[in-house]
């Protein structure tokens, strides 16, 4: 495929079970140039392309060709009102049927009670015709599909099973032969499939019920400063720059900064974080978030689809339309399936008739067989977990980038943390100035913040806040060692900032009684020199976060081995290593090495997280079978992990392995149920010991069964 492949997301219809979504996925596969995921639980073909060889209307060409229907995803309140349409279709087709066939029920009702009234054969006939050619109609238009397209799907067993109970009844009224009629068997078993599916539609609609409460926070209104006056103006109309008022208990309509004002925001939404917020000028604030107290002016920085909303709905989606690994055993099962059904049907039908069991029984058992094991539970078991928990963990502040990454989760034997941004706060504040014999405070501290200001590091970026506005000499001629520190000349000399091994590899002698003590304390320490000579040292500490050592003794409960990287020195790293219970840590680890750390651990065969926040994690986090990335940090590291964490907190680690845990316990269950009632169902069918409208309704309730128990998963809550 060439570099400018091009992504299109489709919405399909027509899809029944899992063998439709497999034999589509197939088929647009074998497009020259393409790479298709279809999803049956979402129905919808995650589609990338290139230009060059094929195009969206010749994709969607391919889709209809098989047999099914698509077009371009619109968004999600489009497409809502296409469901509740196709809902409502389904909802009086499966009435009608139900009226028609409830007489052909209450003839059979009435025997249980001693009481035989007779109707007719001919009303039975005129009863079960539009429910077999009229409301069955779907199912004899999907098995043509299938059988052209080369494959088959549940719609072949149901037309196959109905055709053959309907066709013998009618022989056997006009030949006047001496056997029962089955009319209404094929009647109740259209009826009961109508039934589990529009049941079906409903549980699958409450599946994607946390992506539309996301979508409904988007605000309506907005409060808009123009030409000196407040107006009320749609929020999708705004546009960067413009200045809006949130009033108390409004919500905020897009992302912005606060100009003036002070206030209390509620940012649960977004962040899973229950505590509100305070906000004052210059603060952030993100769309749909809530206004509890004061006024606040603020100006609009992003808007429409590039507001944080908008790409956690984003994000969600392309996670509910993945694929989760455990999912292609059930797509090579679903393959095999149906033409393995027909094959025992038929054994089943010829073993009957060959017994002596007489035509009709041979063929109402092998109808059985057909219509007990429709695989639409198989299809639903894994994609309906999938869509329910990528819901659930986006409330959490938990943002899932692909239904692998999740199903990964749960599996971790060990999580590399990075300290800096993820166990501490990130924020590193100056503790210590501590100048040399015969040099100020001041001096130090202008030497420093003049190499500082060149810099991205955090610790730069401390020294320059305690700076304040102080004058700064010009560094000319910068020259920077990542992960070490950097050199420049400043006023004719040559001056230099950097960990105490910079120092040393510089020729520059340090206190090493000073500087242990120092880091015992678990300070990040730097050395500043002028020349080949020393001007002083400067300490640094940077808060924990308060829920760090609570997260990693529930990592370690989990069974998770928690290994911490730092840039420090041995003693610094030891010291927080103990404060947060952390046996195992690496020290003086330079950004380069990350990754190949992350390696060291992955060759010892188990799977590896990574949980970090800077451009400098972005390897390590691409390496790790999983990454977690913290909000806070930079837009590369988002970009390479696989799971962002909104609340910047490493308890939302923990809260992401538990939930992937829950994921595949309601997966695995889900298959369970779906292998076990195949398992057992075909064998009762095919012995004779199930009547096919028994069939039919244990099969309409074994894919509202499964979608059910994935609905469980909304019950999730967090650890901590």
């Amino acid at each position: 495929m060439s570099e400018q492949n091009e992504h299109a997301e489709l919405q399909i219809t027509g899809m029944r079970c899992a063998s439709c979504s497999g034999r589509l996925e197939k088929n647009l596969n074998e497009m020259p140039g393409t790479e298709a995921v279809v999803n049956i639980a979402t129905e919808k073909a995650s589609v990338t392309f290139d230009p060059a060889v094929t195009s969206v209307e010749a994709i969607i060409a391919t889709v209809r060709k098989a047999g099914f229907d698509a077009h371009a995803a619109r968004d999600f309140a489009a497409e809502k009102q296409e469901r509740v349409a196709m809902l409502r279709r389904e909802r009086n087709l499966f009435l009608i049927s139900a009226l028609l066939t409830a007489p052909l029920l209450i003839e059979m009702a009435l025997m249980l009670f001693g009481i035989h009234l007779m109707m007719p054969v001919w009303m039975q006939w005129l009863l079960a015709t539009p429910v077999q050619f009229w409301a069955g109609s779907r199912f004899y238009t999907g098995a043509w599909s299938s059988l052209r397209s080369g494959g088959s799907n549940m719609d072949v067993l149901v037309a196959l099973g109905t055709s053959a109970a309907y066709f013998l009844s009618v022989a056997v009224w006009l030949l006047n032969l001496d056997q029962p009629v089955y009319f209404e068997a094929s009647a109740t078993l259209i009826t009961l499939v109508l039934l589990g599916k529009l049941l079906e539609a409903r549980a699958k609609g409450k599946a994607s019920a946390a992506l539309e409460a996301l979508i409904n926070l988007q605000p309506k209104i907005a409060h808009v400063e123009r030409n000196g006056q407040l107006l009320d103006v749609s929020a999708g109309s705004l546009r960067p720059e413009d200045i809006f008022v949130v009033r108390p208990g409004e919500s905020v309509p897009v992302d912005g900064v606060v100009l003036e004002g002070s206030s209390s925001v509620d940012e649960a939404m977004l962040t899973g974080e229950s505590l509100p917020q305070e906000k004052t000028a210059d603060a952030k604030v993100y769309a749909a978030t809530l206004n509890q107290q004061g006024l606040l002016r603020c100006r609009a920085l992003a808007v429409g689809s590039r507001t944080q909303l908008a790409a956690i709905i984003h994000l969600v989606e392309q996670a509910q339309g993945s694929k989760a690994a455990i999912q292609k055993l059930a797509d090579r099962i679903s393959a095999v399936f149906v033409p393995a059904v027909l094959v025992i049907a038929s054994l089943t039908f010829t073993g009957w008739y060959l017994a002596d069991a007489g035509f009709a029984t041979a063929l109402i058992n092998a109808v059985a067989v057909l219509v007990i094991a429709c695989p639409c539970a198989l299809g639903l078991a894994t994609p309906t977990a999938v869509v329910v928990a990528t819901g659930r963990a986006a409330h959490a502040g938990i943002l899932v980038k692909d239904a692998a990454a999740l199903e990964r989760a749960h599996q971790l034997a060990v999580l590399v943390v990075d300290k800096t941004g993820t166990l501490t706060e990130g924020k590193p504040s100056v503790t210590d100035l501590l100048p040399s014999t015969g040099i100020a405070q001041d001096e130090l501290l202008r030497i420093a913040a003049a190499l500082a200001q060149h810099s991205g590091h955090p610790l730069s970026r401390a020294l320059l806040d305690h700076a304040g506005q102080i004058s700064l000499p010009e560094a000319e001629n910068l020259r920077e060692q990542a992960g070490l520190g950097l050199s420049a000349d400043i006023e004719g000399q040559t001056c230099s900032l950097g960990s105490p091994a910079f120092a040393a590899q510089l020729g520059v002698a340090l206190d090493d009684a000073q500087l242990l003590t120092l880091q015992s304390q678990g300070k990040s320490v730097i050395a500043v020199a002028h020349g080949g000579a020393l001007l002083g040292l400067i300490a640094f500490a940077d808060r924990l976060r308060d829920s760090s050592r609570n997260a990693v003794a529930r990592l370690h409960d989990m069974g998770v081995r928690v290994v911490m990287l730092s840039g420090d020195n041995q003693a610094t790293a030891a010291a927080i290593a103990a404060q947060v219970g952390i046996a195992e840590f690496r020290a003086e680890v330079l950004p380069q090495d990350k990754a190949a750390l992350v390696e060291s651990y992955k060759q010892e065969g188990r799977l590896v997280g990574m949980a970090g926040d800077g451009i400098n994690d972005a390897p390590a986090l691409a390496a790790a079978d999983v990454g977690f990335a913290m909000k806070s940090g930079s837009d590369i590291a988002l970009e390479a992990a696989d799971i962002t964490l909104m609340r910047n907190d490493l308890a939302s680690v923990v809260d992401a392995i538990s939930l992937s845990r829950a994921t595949l316990t309601k997966i695995r269950q889900n298959l369970f149920f779906a292998f076990g009632y195949n398992v057992l169902g075909i064998p009762l069918a095919a012995a004779g010991m199930l009547n096919p409208m028994i069939a039919g309704a244990a099969m309409a309730l074994s894919s509202v069964s499964v979608v059910s128990n994935a609905l469980l998963l909304k019950r999730w809550r967090s650890p901590l």
